[in-house]
């Protein structure tokens, strides 16, 4: 093998780590959104492409070329939402994750679990958004600034029926809430079982364009949600809600 071949090969793998890695951040950048199962299969497409032009095959490689010429105005209608969600989220960065020790994560989670607890029980809907990586600085200015201390006492108040605050969402940013009564975007999307209000598809709607983790409280059914990334995991208990919010905070960390 000579000096060409070598040089040929190694560029053949350098291109082909490029391309995965190009297609890992696209799959990361619609991750949440409906759009995903579509980008995954057109993932596949070019990789079978890529593979299509270094083997020479030259009328598959013609075939698929044409078709991405005349496909991609047609996916970026069908997906302009998603891909405005997905731009929305470029560049919102914090450290807030990582900003948090063991002890202060479980002082924060214990406070609105009992929080959470004490509202279901007396059938008052909530709507709590913690945020992680993705700022939430444009909803906190669309409610009242507070800049408080968590406390379950706080919480329940803000909720209490009555109050101007309870019908928007309460944001915690930093280990602090920072705003009631925000609005938050609605799920567009038409899957969502009837059963679920406002406030679900609120958490909804801010769960595909932000990774906050959303809390949410039926006052009709008194059950207790959480929302990630647009999966909604309902019915959970004091404990399970603890653990799986400490779960995926420290994932994102």
């Amino acid at each position: 093998m000579n000096l060409a071949d070598i040089f040929f090969h190694w560029k053949a793998i350098i291109e082909i780590l490029i391309l995965w890695f190009v297609l890992y951040q696209v799959m990361l950048f619609f991750e949440g959104t409906r759009a995903i199962q579509v980008v995954r299969g057109i993932a596949l497409i070019l990789v079978a492409f890529f593979f299509f032009q270094k083997l020479g095959l030259e009328r598959l490689d013609w075939l698929f070329r044409n078709f991405f010429a005349t496909s991609v105005i047609a996916l970026l209608i069908i997906f302009h939402p998603e891909i405005r969600q997905g731009l929305a989220r470029l560049g919102q960065r914090n450290i807030f994750v990582s900003a948090m020790d063991e002890e202060e994560l479980d002082q924060m989670l214990k406070e609105i679990c009992k929080a959470v607890e004490s509202l279901s029980g007396y059938k008052i809907g909530a709507l709590i958004a913690v945020e992680m990586n993705d700022s939430l600085s444009g909803y906190v200015e669309s409610g009242v600034l507070i800049d408080s201390k968590i406390s379950s006492e706080l919480i329940q108040a803000v909720f209490t029926p009555n109050n101007p605050l309870h019908d928007g969402g309460l944001i915690i940013q930093r280990g602090r809430i920072t705003s009631a009564g925000a609005l938050f975007p609605l799920v567009q999307r038409l899957d969502i079982d009837r059963i679920f209000g406002t406030r679900h598809r609120a958490a909804l709607g801010l769960s595909e364009e932000t990774d906050a983790l959303i809390i949410v409280v039926s006052e009709e059914r008194q059950d207790v949600s959480l929302v990630y990334r647009g999966k909604l995991h309902s019915n959970l208990s004091h404990e399970n809600l603890f653990l799986q919010a400490k779960e995926i905070i420290k994932t994102r960390k």
